[in-house]
């Protein structure tokens, strides 16, 4: 026979009553922390964040209504049950950062079936955890204010995490350790259920183990995340990490090997020390030169201050506007004594001004116009760096520059991306600007594409600065060219409204990664 339950007073809020309503709050805060970091993760993982997000919040939801339809088969010591499910959750929902890290590292390619099964997992016993409580807590609640009462407190637990996820959380303490954190508070919850419910549990003792063992080794977990951090990095990057950060908007990695530092952002390799100068040169002075003397400069993007460097190389430069959304990355490059020294310490220079804002936002604001705007922004893996590649973006960078200026974007690969190169090419022309592509090898990289942006034809320069390792006035013009497997080929423009771009981007990428 069951244990009778414990005698409840009729009226006015009881001890029960208030600890569980708490508990109410902290389960609904943790499930969304696993909800989050798990949709985090596949958007650093797996690119287009959109998607990720939406997937994994309709697999989350799904998993839930899978455990409240299951929680009607629990019907006898619901209090027991409720701890067991706050245990499991507290283990596998804290560590599922952790488990994805380190999948992604030594099995990636299971990382995608191993994502779903534990959403799925977290989510069908977090689905239990409230219909449980509601159930345990009608001894004492009328059922319109028992709803109500469980409901509220739900919600505010799902509004603090959603405000400080981003704000707070990840910046301070990362993806492994917010997890771990919150699966602490979830093994929490089960040590207050077992003193609440001390009286009508079987088998205290057992359960008393039981709490202990999840806290400690959710505790042990928490000290060692670094470690563990360390372990999927190392297998992933292969090279020796001497800097990693998460901020509010990307994981930042830097690497050391026989070839030098390499710069990561969410996993994509930025740079590589030992051909970074490749990219740059090809990026910076074919509009630079053209140009003639050209005064006022923007970069947007381009944080780690390699564009930059080359800029400056131009006695006319008067002043530098560098537009960089994560202030990590302008604080790294400028503080950091081996990497500032690889942009010659260019951040530190009187004649640049750092901005760190979302570049489109930036260009919706009155301002300057500009002799030369170079855009160096990552790929479009995601929305949010897709709408940096749409005709409303473009639009924008007309009305900064100068009569005669030139605007030069990075362009992915013309030979791995083909299609989705010739439409940053069309998206820019729809917008009244001339589109000169042009194109260069970078080891790192491969063959790499960029186009110039401008309301003149583009005039080929005589002559670069001294002292360049990669171009030539005599190699300058062979970039221009382009052979039949790059040659342009049909596409649609891209806008804010479709993003056809980023779609187009995932599919061409995506079988490159799949071979």
């Amino acid at each position: 026979m069951d244990a009778p339950a414990s005698p409840l007073p009729a009226k006015g809020p009881q001890p029960v009553e208030i600890a569980l309503l708490a508990s109410v709050f902290v389960v609904a805060a943790c499930g969304l922390v696993y909800e989050l970091t798990a949709a985090a993760l596949s958007s650093y993982l797996l690119g287009d964040s959109v998607l990720q997000f939406s997937t994994i919040i309709g697999t989350y939801l799904f998993a839930m209504g899978v455990g409240s339809w299951l929680s009607r088969y629990f019907e006898r010591q619901l209090p027991a049950h409720f701890l067991r499910i706050e245990l499991l959750v507290a283990l596998i929902g804290g560590a599922l950062p952790a488990i994805l890290f380190l999948a992604n590292a030594y099995v990636p390619g299971a990382f995608r079936l191993l994502l779903y099964g534990l959403v799925m997992v977290v989510g069908t016993l977090v689905g239990l955890e409230i219909p449980l409580v509601m159930r345990i807590l009608k001894r004492n609640i009328v059922l319109k204010n028992l709803v109500s009462q469980v409901l509220t407190f739900d919600y505010l637990g799902a509004l603090a995490v959603s405000v400080a996820f981003p704000l707070i959380l990840v910046p301070q303490l990362g993806m492994i350790r917010t997890g771990l954190l919150f699966g602490f508070m979830n093994a929490a919850v089960a040590v207050w259920a077992l003193w609440l419910f001390r009286h009508e549990l079987r088998r205290v003792g057992a359960h008393a183990v039981a709490c202990f063992l999840a806290l400690a080794a959710l505790v042990a977990a928490f000290a060692g995340a670094n470690h563990i951090t360390t372990l999927a990095e190392d297998k992933f990057y292969q090279d020796r990490i001497v800097f990693s950060a998460t901020s509010p908007y990307q994981r930042i990695v830097v690497t050391r090997g026989l070839l030098g530092h390499r710069l990561f952002l969410n996993g994509n390799l930025q740079f590589a020390e030992r051909d970074e100068y490749r990219y740059h040169e090809a990026l910076v002075h074919p509009v630079m030169a053209a140009q003639g003397a050209p005064k006022k400069v923007a970069v947007l993007g381009g944080g780690d201050g390699m564009a930059v460097r080359e800029i400056l190389k131009y006695p006319s430069v008067e002043s530098v506007t560098l537009v960089e959304l994560d202030p990590n990355m302008t604080k790294l490059f400028t503080e950091h004594e081996t990497l500032a020294a690889l942009n010659g310490h260019s951040l530190s220079s009187p004649k640049v001004k750092i901005v760190n804002t979302d570049a489109f936002q930036w260009l919706q604001q009155p301002g300057d116009t500009f002799d030369v705007i170079v855009v160096d922004f990552p790929d479009p893996t995601n929305f949010a760096i897709g709408k940096l590649y749409t005709n409303s973006f473009y639009a924008l960078l007309e009305k900064r520059l100068s009569a005669s200026g030139y605007a030069v974007i990075q362009t992915t690969s013309p030979l791995v991306a083909r299609k989705s190169y010739w439409t940053v090419a069309t998206t820019i022309e729809s917008v009244g600007l001339r589109a000169t592509p042009y194109h260069a090898h970078v080891p790192s990289f491969g063959e790499w594409g960029y186009i110039i942006a401008s309301r003149r034809p583009y005039r080929m320069p005589d002559a670069l600065p001294p002292g360049l390792r990669f171009l030539s006035p005599t190699t300058l013009p062979l970039m221009f060219d382009f052979p039949l497997d790059m040659a342009r080929v049909p596409a649609e423009v891209n806008r804010l409204s479709n993003q056809v771009l980023v779609t187009t981007y995932e599919q061409e990428w995506g079988k490159v990664m799949a071979h």
